[in-house]
C-alpha cells in the first residue's frame, strides 16, 4: 500500500490511544527508529523526547537488544511456560535478581505494565488470605497516581483522573490525598498523618498500599519527599499490611537510581517493573514477590498463585529483556541522567517565568513543565514538525523524559520545543 492507502486504512479501522475513532487526531506515519530519532515516511526526523512513553532507555533499535531478539526468534519465538522453562527466562531472572532489594526475588513476569499491577494485587489479597486475614481484600492507594489501564489498574488509579468514567465498575479501594511536600521540600510529620488514620481505621480490611515510589506519573507528574515511602514502609510493617512498589515508569535508572524506592531506602512486598525492563523494545513486565509474600501463599491451599497469562515470560522478550539489563552494566547510565537532570534543571528554568507557567521540575531524565493552558492537539502537532522534536504533552504537562543516550546538544533542541509549545 502507498502512503495515502495506508494512511486511509488506519483512519478507517484503527482506534489508537486516548483517541476519538470518529474525529481521530492526527498521526505521524513511522518508518524507521534508531538512537535518539524516529523518521517518518515523508524522511523528516524526529528527536524522540519522551523515550515512547518513558520505555526507550538506551534509545532505539540498539544493535545489541535486536541481535538479541534476532537470535531468539530464530530459536523458538514462543512456548508456554506452564511445564517448560526456557534459558531467556531464567539468564533475566538472574540479572534481576542482582538490583532488586534484598529478599525481593520471586518473579512472576506479565504480558504489560498493567498486567503486572493485576498480578502484583492478587498476590496481596492471596497472601493475605492465606496468612489467615480473608477480610483483608480492599487496597489502598495515593490520589494523583496512576497504575495502568486494566480494571484492577483503573481501581487503583486517581478516582478523579482520567479513568472516573469508570468509577461504578471498579473495585471501590481506599485514597489518600496526593503527598504535597516536594522532593527536595523540607519534611513536615503532619504529611503523613492521613495515611497513619486510614491504616488505623480500616488496616483490617486493606490488603496493601500500592504507591508509585518518588515519582507519581500519568496523573500528576509530581516528585514527592522520599521520607513518605520510608514512613509508608514503618507503618504496614506495624500492622501487617504489605507494601507494593510501582515501579513501571521509574524502574531503570529514569529517576537517578536504579530503582526509585533506593532513595528511601526501603524495600517492598512486592515491586512491579516495566517498560525499561527490554529497554522499550518489546513489552515484557514482572510483578516481584518477597520470599515471605510468596512462601505464604504457596504454604495455603490451593497452594500456588492463581495467576497464569498465555504468554507469560515470552522466549523473544526475555532475550530482549537479558540484553538490555546487561546494557545498563555496559555504561554508566547514571553519569548520562545526572548530566540529563543537571541539564534539563538549567535550561528549563527560565520557563517559570512565562505567564503559562506554573510550575518547573526536574528530577532524574524527567523534566515537568506546568502550564496554566495546556497547547491544543493541533498546535503540538505543528510545532513536532516544525521543531523536529516527538513531545506529547498531556492535560497541564509538558513534560520530556528523552532516552539516556540523548547528547547535549539535543536535550537543549528538546528544551527549546517547550519552549515554543508555552
Amino acid at each position: 500500500m502507498n502512503r495515502e492507502e495506508l494512511l486511509a486504512v488506519d483512519r478507517s479501522h484503527l482506534w489508537h490511544p486516548y483517541a476519538s475513532i470518529s474525529a481521530p487526531p492526527p498521526v505521524n506515519l513511522a518508518v524507521a527508529a534508531h538512537g535518539t530519532h524516529i523518521r517518518l515516511d515523508d524522511g523528516l526526523e524526529l528527536i524522540d523526547g519522551i523515550s515512547s512513553w518513558w520505555c526507550m532507555a538506551h534509545g532505539h533499535n540498539h544493535p545489541a537488544i535486536v541481535a538479541a531478539i534476532r537470535a531468539q526468534a530464530e530459536k523458538f519465538a514462543q512456548v508456554m511456560f506452564a511445564g517448560f522453562t526456557h534459558e531467556p527466562a531464567i539468564e533475566l531472572a538472574a540479572e534481576l535478581v542482582k538490583h532488586t532489594p534484598a529478599g525481593v526475588n520471586k518473579i512472576f513476569f506479565a504480558d504489560s505494565g498493567s498486567v503486572a499491577v493485576e498480578c502484583a494485587a492478587k498476590m496481596a489479597v492471596q497472601y493475605q488470605f492465606a496468612a489467615g486475614h480473608p477480610r483483608r481484600c480492599r487496597l489502598a492507594a495515593l490520589r494523583g497516581g496512576y497504575h495502568g489501564d486494566t480494571a484492577g489498574a483503573m481501581a487503583l488509579c486517581d478516582p478523579e483522573g482520567m479513568h472516573q468514567v469508570f468509577h461504578g465498575y471498579l473495585q471501590q479501594n481506599f485514597f489518600l490525598p496526593k503527598p504535597r511536600i516536594p522532593f527536595d521540600g523540607e519534611w513536615d510529620e503532619s504529611e503523613f498523618k492521613p495515611m497513619e488514620e486510614l491504616l488505623d481505621r480500616h488496616g483490617d480490611e486493606i490488603a496493601a498500599v500500592f504507591i508509585e515510589p518518588v515519582f507519581q506519573g500519568g496523573n500528576a507528574m509530581w516528585f514527592y519527599h522520599p521520607m513518605y515511602m520510608k514512613k509508608l514502609r514503618e507503618a504496614c510493617s506495624e500492622r501487617g499490611i504489605l507494601l507494593a512498589i510501582d515501579e513501571i515508569a521509574t524502574g531503570f535508572g529514569r529517576i537517578g537510581r536504579y530503582f526509585a524506592c533506593e532513595y528511601a531506602g526501603v524495600t517492598p512486598d512486592i515491586m512491579c517493573v516495566g517498560k525499561g525492563l527490554t529497554g522499550g523494545s518489546i513489552t515484557l513486565a514482572a510483578a516481584i514477590a518477597s520470599e515471605q509474600v510468596a512462601e505464604t501463599i504457596c504454604a495455603t491451599p490451593p497452594g500456588k498463585f492463581m495467576h497464569g497469562p498465555t504468554f507469560m515470560a515470552n522466549p523473544v522478550a526475555c532475550a530482549a529483556g537479558v540484553a538490555s539489563l546487561r546494557l545498563f552494566d555496559s555504561y554508566d547510565w547514571k553519569a548520562k541522567v545526572d548530566a540529563i537532570e543537571s541539564q534539563l534543571k538549567r535550561e528549563l528554568a527560565p520557563y517559570r517565568e512565562h505567564p503559562n507557567v506554573t510550575d518547573v521540575r526536574v528530577l532524574g531524565a524527567i523534566g515537568v513543565v506546568e502550564l496554566k493552558t495546556p497547547p491544543s492537539p493541533e498546535r503540538v502537532q505543528k510545532l513536532v514538525r516544525e521543531t523536529g522534536v516527538w513531545l506529547r504533552p498531556f492535560g497541564p504537562w509538558l513534560y520530556t523524559m528523552p532516552p539516556f543516550v540523548t547528547p547535549p546538544e539535543e536535550i537543549s533542541i528538546i528544551v527549546d520545543a517547550m519552549g515554543k509549545m508555552l
